[in-house]
């Protein structure tokens, strides 16, 4: 399944990574800018605990990922008339 057609986040490091890659390329073609996404975690002991640091960042990226959709399908602002 693709993650960022679909809008659901990844679920491994490959998909969230080029997740990160496909939406800031969108956001910088269309000159958006919005905060960083969230930094992968370094402190995980691999012994599949309940609460992994992986699940809080899959979740903190999941909301990253619904801004960066949401502040590419908004409309761009529209020049008034300059009278």
């Amino acid at each position: 399944m693709n993650p960022l057609a679909a809008g659901t986040p990844p679920s491994n490091l490959a998909e969230a990574r080029a997740l990160i890659t496909r939406l800031q390329s969108d956001l910088q073609a269309q000159q958006r800018s919005m905060r960083a996404p969230p930094p992968e975690p370094t402190t995980c002991c691999g012994r599949g605990c309940n609460g992994c640091v992986w699940e809080g960042y899959y979740a903190a990226l999941a909301f990253w990922q619904e801004d960066a959709l949401a502040a590419l399908a908004a409309l761009p602002a529209q020049a008034g008339p300059s009278a």
